[in-house]
């Protein structure tokens, strides 16, 4: 089970984060709304649902709309709920790397061959990043304050583009091999 943390925002309501990357959103009765429970991915997720419905879509041979996989097959292969899979299958197709068909026989496949399809071109189309973060500015007149914020930064830098391009170098089909390469 997913360790939970809370927090009360007010009378109105509070948010809650599990470990698995997904806030809930509660907002109590009487303030303009029902009670209602909004699950959000985070976009720590988005990454790894969207990599593994393209390998998923690639292990299928789902090259075009006749061969569309739905997103209840998708997130049933996850788990996950079907509408976190239409959401990345959605920023997916807006990048041009699949194609999307809604409503009964609809679903998701390829655009393009999953050997050219990088783990680069899917962390972009679901805008995310490999930063590892800023580093805080240092204080002005202490010796370790001053100089460390360009070396972490620096170490920041060359951390994130060794990841960008070992990511640049593994293809959606290359998730799929055996054993697994990718790492």
């Amino acid at each position: 089970m997913a360790r939970r943390a809370r927090y009360t925002l007010s009378r109105q309501g509070s948010i809650a984060c599990d470990s698995t990357g997904l806030v809930e959103i509660l907002i109590a009765p009487g303030f303009g709304a029902p009670t209602f429970s909004a699950k959000t991915m985070s976009d720590s997720q988005k990454f790894p649902v969207a990599a593994h419905a393209l390998a998923y879509l690639a292990h299928l041979g789902a090259d075009g709309p006749a061969r569309a996989v739905s997103s209840a097959e998708l997130a049933a292969s996850m788990p996950t709920n079907p509408v976190v899979v239409r959401r990345v299958t959605g920023m997916l197709a807006r990048a041009g790397l699949i194609a999307t068909r809604m409503g009964a026989g609809g679903g998701a496949w390829l655009l393009r061959p999953p050997q050219s399809i990088t783990l680069d071109q899917v962390l972009r189309a679901v805008d995310g990043c490999t930063h590892l973060g800023v580093a805080p500015a240092g204080v002005k007149g202490c010796p370790v304050g001053e100089r460390i914020p360009d070396a972490v930064s620096a170490a920041i830098r060359a951390a994130d583009s060794a990841a960008s391009e070992r990511l640049s170098q593994i293809t959606v089909s290359d998730l799929l091999k055996e054993p697994a390469t990718a790492a």
